[in-house]
Formats: structure tokens, sequence, C-alpha cells
């Protein structure tokens, strides 16, 4: 019984491993995303190129830190991990128009509490922004311009989020592609507004902070069309499904922390940054930056399509499905997190020179810069982990032990933190406390997954490691002999520069697939 829903909801048969499906559902995603990141690369260097490092850039970088901070929270994070599970429930069990009314409720109760919040923080912004930009506090037109960024940057939290729900809702029904794309509206309205907005403000940066509030709008009207299709309109209703809607509360509440403990420690790392030297707010921001490169398009793709499949697998009861499918994403995190780890860290400062360096972005930002950007490539393994591994538990519904974990690896972010800033490591220390810290994080996932027993590593893992590796070491020599040193690259025009980046890049990709295809390792073998 089909209960009335679409053919494209029908789900996995139980107890198959993934399919090819999956890896279909990944690539979708995975390419719409990509699109969004170059843009997101393109918003990069033109906001580095047009504005620097400055006092006005760690202001907005830190207002537009907040509400992104908190849009982790309430949307990707805690309330996608939270509502698809129990989405996917209705969809298997329930008629549509109970699903109607579940994302009625939702709709209803997540916009309200979101436009209470924002409401009261922008009201009450001059007091807020006192322990979250304290650093700014000794410099009056600073801390003005931050409050006032933060008054205008906000309200995206309410409108992302209203977002985050239908892509939520999009994803649930295979429809990857759309909420994928979606962020590109973003890129665009920054790029757009440094240039057409930018010169007619009395501060220039105060442009980047109106295109995130025009970007919002424009983000949510884009998805609502195809939500329309479906007749699954994010339209509020009150007393709808309050059972649903009370679980949902239930595994939301406990994964606000839990699931966005690498976010926390991010904005630790800003706030801290702010006691530090104007513009460590902007290394750390353009270094983290490049490793969403990475870690955007290829491990949040993953765990997109990943969290549908392990929720429709628990609960179907079909725990070998569930437990080859956590397998198989973390041999693709593992395939594509090595490489990019080195290639970060091996082209730190080549990468920040070809995209960034101008008079405005100096050679004293571009060594600052490649400090963080090679603490925070250090964690990339765990933090696509961290993706893969948390949707193991949400899918079943549980919320506490992310919690207990993350309370730990918070922990030891924060000692790191201390202990890093004492010995005078400055922003470098923030982002390596970030990236052990989600190693910890990583691995007390991993640990428990193992120990519930969901979890358990398929044949093959000792080869598929060996020829990792071998693949790694092959590609990072390849690079290293064709790299000059990077103070070679400043003499270099910037045409020449992006011709030996280009080139460098892709053909370590080709070194470092072909040493993989010729010990014996096929794309095939990922399809199931």
């Amino acid at each position: 019984m089909n209960n009335g829903k679409p053919a494209a909801e029908q789900s996995e048969s139980p107890g198959q491993p993934p399919r090819e499906g999956l890896l279909r559902s990944s690539g979708v995603t995975g390419s719409m995303t990509l699109v969004s990141r170059v843009l997101g690369l393109a918003r990069d260097v033109v906001i580095a190129r047009l504005f620097g490092t400055s006092d006005a850039t760690d202001a907005f970088f830190l207002a537009n830190k907040i509400p992104n901070f908190m849009r982790r929270l309430f949307a990707e994070g805690a309330f996608s991990q939270a509502f698809v599970p129990i989405l996917s429930e209705y969809r298997s069990q329930k008629p549509l128009e109970a699903v109607q009314n579940l994302i009625g409720a939702t709709t209803a109760s997540l916009g309200g509490f979101l436009l209470a919040i924002t409401l009261l923080v922008v009201i009450a912004a001059p007091y807020l922004a006192v322990p979250i930009a304290y650093g700014f506090t000794d410099e009056p037109e600073k801390f003005a311009l931050f409050v006032q960024m933060l008054r205008i940057t906000f309200p995206y939290l309410l409108l992302i989020s209203l977002t985050a729900l239908c892509s939520a809702i999009l994803n649930s029904y295979g429809r990857f592609a759309v909420p994928a794309l979606t962020p590109a509206f973003l890129n665009i309205s920054l790029i757009s507004s440094s240039f057409l907005l930018a010169p007619y403000l009395r501060k220039p940066e105060l442009a980047l902070a109106w295109a995130v509030l025009i970007a919002g709008f424009a983000q949510l009207l884009f998805q609502l069309p195809f939500l329309a299709r479906l007749r699954l309109l994010p339209i509020p209703r009150l007393n709808s499904e309050r059972e649903g809607l009370s679980r949902i509360k239930q595994l939301m509440l406990p994964a606000l922390f839990g699931v966005s403990v690498s976010q926390i420690n991010l904005l630790l790392d800003t706030v801290i940054a702010s006691l530090l030297v104007t513009g460590s707010v902007s290394w750390l921001y353009y270094s983290d930056r490049l490793v969403e490169l990475p870690l955007g398009t290829f491990g949040i793709a993953i765990a997109i399509v990943v969290l549908p499949s392990l929720s429709r697998q628990h609960a179907e009861s079909s725990l070998e499905a569930f437990s080859a499918t956590l397998d198989w994403a973390l041999r693709l995190v593992v395939l594509i997190a090595l490489p990019a780890t080195i290639g970060l860290m091996v082209l730190a400062e080549p990468l920040l020179i070809t995209l960034f360096q101008n008079q405005n972005f100096p050679v004293e930002d571009i060594v600052n810069s490649a400090g963080s950007l090679r603490a925070y490539a250090i964690g990339l393994l765990a933090f696509m982990g961290v993706k893969i591994f948390a949707p193991g538990f949400y899918a079943r519904q549980d919320t506490a032990t992310p919690v207990r974990i993350g309370i730990i690896a918070m922990l030891a972010n924060m000692v790191l933190n201390l202990l890093f800033y004492l010995s005078g490591l400055a922003h470098v220390g923030l982002a390596l406390a970030t990236s052990l810290a989600a190693y910890v994080n990583a691995g007390g996932l991993l640990l428990m997954l193992k120990r519930d027993d969901v979890f358990r590593l398929r044949p093959g893992w000792p080869r598929f490691l060996l020829q990792v590796s071998l693949a790694n070491v092959v590609m990072m020599a390849f690079v290293l002999i064709g790299l000059d040193s990077w103070l070679v690259w400043q003499d270099w025009s910037v045409l020449e520069q992006a011709s030996r980046l280009a080139f460098l890049v892709l053909a370590g990709i080709f070194t470092y697939f072909a040493v993989l295809f010729a010990t014996g390792m096929r794309w095939s073998q990922f399809k199931r």
C-alpha cells in the first residue's frame, strides 16, 4: 500500500546495500553544489581584491558569522537531522494530507520562533554585540559598524532557515539538484552588490551586509515553485500534527548542540580572533572558505544523500543496508578528503596568491592566511567524517549520544584554544584547535556506531587504504616537483599564476586516480 505517495518516494528494497542511485544522487548534489562553491570562490576573490583585510571586513565577517552560525543550529544542522527522519516516516506510513499537516505545523513553529529571535536581536543588537565582539569595543567606529551590520544580516537567519526547511523536503523526495544550487544566490548577490551597490554607500563594506539579506529572500522564493509541484508548500498551519511536531522538537533540542559542535568551535575561534590584531578574523575567514570548497562540494553532498537513505533503512529495520551505506560513505570521504588535505597544505600560498593577492591583500595577508589554511586542512577528514557519522544517530532518532560526544569535543576545543592562544600561536592556534577537536568528535561518533553494532567495516579496507595511501604519496611528490617557491609566484601575472595552479591541480588529480586505477581500484566498487 503506497498511501497515495508518488512513485518517486518508493524506498530501496530492505536488506540491500547502497545502490548506484546513491552514487548518482551524490554526483548530482555534488555537481550542483560545485557550481555554488565555484561562485563562492569567485565571491571571495572579489571581496578580497576589492575590500582586502580591514576593520570593516572584520566587522562584516563577524556580523555575518552570527546568523550563519545559528543557521547551522536551526537549519542545516539540528533541524534537518531531526526533521528528515520524521518526514521520511510520515512519507512511508501516512497519506499526503498528514505530510502536508506536518510541514505546515513545522513551518509555523520554526518560523514563529525564529521571527521572535530575529526581532529581539535587531532591537537589542548594541547590547548583544558586546560579548560577541568584545575585542571591537575599544574602537567605537568599528564596534558601531559591527552593530549596524548585525542588524542588517541577522534577519537572514529566518529566511535561510525556512529555505532549509524547503531543502529538507525536496531532498527527502529525491529532488537534490534544486537545494544544492540554491546557495549560489548568496554568492551572486554578494558579487553583484560589491560592484553595483558598494560605490554608493558611505561605507562600501555595508553592501556586503545588504547582499546577505537580499540573498535570503532570493533563496527562499527560488524553491517555492518546486514544492508547489509536489503539493508540499510550507504554509503555516497551527494545531496540526502535534505528535509529529513534538517528536521533531524532542530530537532537535539536544541536537542543537550535538550536531553543530564544529560550528560552535568556529564561532569561538572568530570571537577570540576579535581580540587579536586587525585582520585575524579575515585570515580565518579566507582560509576556512578554501577548506569549505572540498568539504561543501563532497562532504556535505554525501551527507545530504545519506540521511534520507539511512532513515528509510532504519524504518525498514534493514541493519545490513544501514551499515553498508555508512561504509560506502566513509570510503568516499577517505577517497576525497586525503588528497584534498594534501593539496591545500602543499599549495596554500600559491592558492592564496593566485586568488586573492593585490594591493588590498598583500604578502602579509598571504602568509597569515596560509598558516590558518594548513591548520584547518588538517581537520578536513574529521570535518567530513562528522557529516556522515552524525546521520547514523539521527536516522535512528538518537540525539543523546552525539550530544555527549559533542560536549567532550567542545571542551577539548576550549582547552586547546586557551593553550594555543597562550603559547602565541594566535589565529593559527585557533584553527588548529578546531581541527583537533573535530577528530575527537568524529572518533567518538565512530566508536559509538561500532559499539551499537549498526556500523561494521566491510571487507577490503586494508587494501583500500594501501591504494589510497600510495596514490597520495605519488600525487604529493608530483606536485612538489612541479612547484616553485611561492615567493616566485608573486612575480608572475595572474594568467601565469592561474595556468600553473590549474596544471598542478588537474595533473595532481589525474596522477592520483591513475595510481588508484593502476593498483586495481575501479569506480564500480562505489556503486554498491
